[in-house]
């Protein structure tokens, strides 16, 4: 049993018997009789292929249980994961798993950057599932009295980005059920973000860099270019910056090169298979 258990922790890890040999200081010849269940091997030396193992001498004798191919396969990806990508993992497994899952899913958040077709998309599917359709900046808005522009001048990035928690607590406590449209710095902030992705089935609206560009400019905003040849340059750095935020979300929609029917039809598609 013994060597059986050494040789399953072993597998489980994806550690060759050369590696837990080097490591735990034991001879590969040893090793082997062990896990043939021929070895006579000492509590000292068996503490040793514990620790090789990344195992606690306890585990060693642990009774052998049934576990499914997936569980295994599981424990195996997570084993083989580094250190700072579990947190992101147990977040994911928290929110995709909890009891208030269904509750989440009946709030959608659009991410972003402005153009990729958030708040038309929005709109057309807060009608079709007879919900309210909320746009962020503009609760922002309304419970300052001020535009954006005016709040960032008076009260800086950081001051909006408190501004922009607040209301996001605030409209999510109203509504149980919502689509909402939120902007696209928002996933810069950790704490808001997070408790986005905990409250709301998130999907990222995307689309390429030039198209963001033509229909922020079709928009009849010129803020981008004014006095800025770089601006498409920026616009690709702040993508790629923000990508890996991005991705956090539920669902992804590529917009580029498609009409807005199309899009919507996309996703009607994706949620009808994800929510479901």
């Amino acid at each position: 049993m013994l060597g059986k258990r050494v040789r399953q922790l072993r597998n489980l890890r994806g550690i060759t018997r050369k590696t837990v040999a080097q490591e735990s200081d034991v001879s590969e010849r040893h090793l082997a009789q062990l896990e043939a269940g021929e070895g006579n091997v000492s509590i000292v030396l068996l503490r040793r292929i514990a620790a090789a193992l990344h195992a606690s001498l306890a585990e060693l004798f642990a009774p052998e249980a049934e576990e499914t191919a997936e569980k295994q396969v599981i424990r195996r990806f997570l084993e083989r994961l580094p250190n700072h990508r579990l947190e992101d993992v147990l977040f994911r497994l928290m929110r995709d798993f909890s009891p208030g899952e269904s509750a989440r899913r009946k709030r959608i958040a659009l991410i972003g950057l402005r153009g990729a077709g958030k708040s038309t998309l929005g709109s057309k599917l807060a009608l079709e599932l007879r919900v309210p359709f909320i746009e962020l900046d503009g609760e922002i808005e309304k419970q300052t009295g001020m535009p954006l522009g005016e709040i960032f001048s008076l009260y800086g990035q950081s001051g909006y980005r408190a501004i922009e928690q607040r209301t996001l607590t605030k409209v999510l406590s109203e509504h149980e059920s919502a689509v909402l449209s939120v902007g696209g710095g928002m996933v810069s902030e950790k704490e808001t973000f997070d408790y986005l992705l905990a409250h709301c089935y998130t999907i990222w609206i995307k689309a390429q860099p030039e198209e963001h560009m033509s229909r922020v400019l079709e928009q009849g905003d010129f803020r981008a270019i004014a006095g800025n040849d770089q601006a498409m340059e920026d616009l690709r750095r702040i993508l790629e910056a923000r990508e890996p935020l991005y991705r956090q979300a539920d669902m992804e929609l590529d917009t580029s090169c498609s009409s807005v029917e199309e899009s919507f039809s996309r996703l009607k598609t994706s949620l009808q298979a994800n929510l479901l």
